[in-house]
């Protein structure tokens, strides 16, 4: 990545913490009533947590709306639901329009993430990369991006990790405003989401 552009993600990483507070406390009462709906119809934990890889490959925990039943993970559910469908009635909704996705703004006050950038990797997904795959890296992963607005969660890995190095080289403000408006457009209209897909379908790393 040239100077250009590390300086440009530079200031917007400034930009996207600021912004991420403003629009916290903004939608924080729509934060609660999100939190309630789930606490009432599928119990606690409220948020799910998990372990995801940030920029240079560090280690964060990511935050969400917890969208499947509990202790999926342990019963073959992780990033996508794998055979039985694992994902609560309010979390398909929560999916589908994206709301399971606003706490992230906290990991973007933190530093962990941005507003735009490859959406970050699990573990096990990041230790089978390629020394290509893993240029993913460079910059920090964000909420939204160009494999996102691209495939939504319809394409297999290297498809989405192939675009979002494409990202990593190109990116400039123009770009980043382009994902955004197209980030809207997903999300009002709900499409590329997909619940029902298995491992092999998506999971295509070596």
């Amino acid at each position: 990545m040239n100077r250009l552009r590390q300086k440009y993600l530079g200031v917007r990483y400034v930009l996207d913490r600021i912004l991420a507070a403003v629009i916290l406390i903004v939608i924080s009462p729509v934060l609660l009533i999100i939190a309630l709906i789930v606490l009432c119809s599928s119990g606690q934990p409220v948020l799910f947590r998990q372990q995801r890889i940030g920029r240079h490959g560090s280690i964060f925990l990511i935050l969400k709306f917890r969208t499947m039943v509990e202790g999926a993970e342990r019963i073959g559910g992780g990033y996508m639901p794998v055979g039985a469908n694992l994902i609560t009635p309010i979390g398909k909704l929560l999916r589908k329009t994206s709301l399971d996705e606003l706490p992230q703004l906290i990991n973007i006050i933190r530093g962990d993430m941005a507003l735009i950038g490859p959406r970050p990797s699990l573990v096990d997904q990041y230790q089978r990369y390629t020394a290509f795959q893993r240029r993913r890296v460079e910059v920090l992963p964000g909420v939204t991006g160009l494999a996102q607005v691209t495939f939504r969660n319809d394409a297999p890995w290297s498809k989405r990790i192939a675009l979002d190095i494409e990202y990593i080289d190109r990116t400039n403000p123009m770009m980043d405003a382009k994902i955004l408006v197209r980030t809207l457009r997903k999300v009002f209209s709900g499409s590329g989401v997909l619940t029902d897909q298995t491992a092999d379908q998506v999971d295509d790393l070596g």
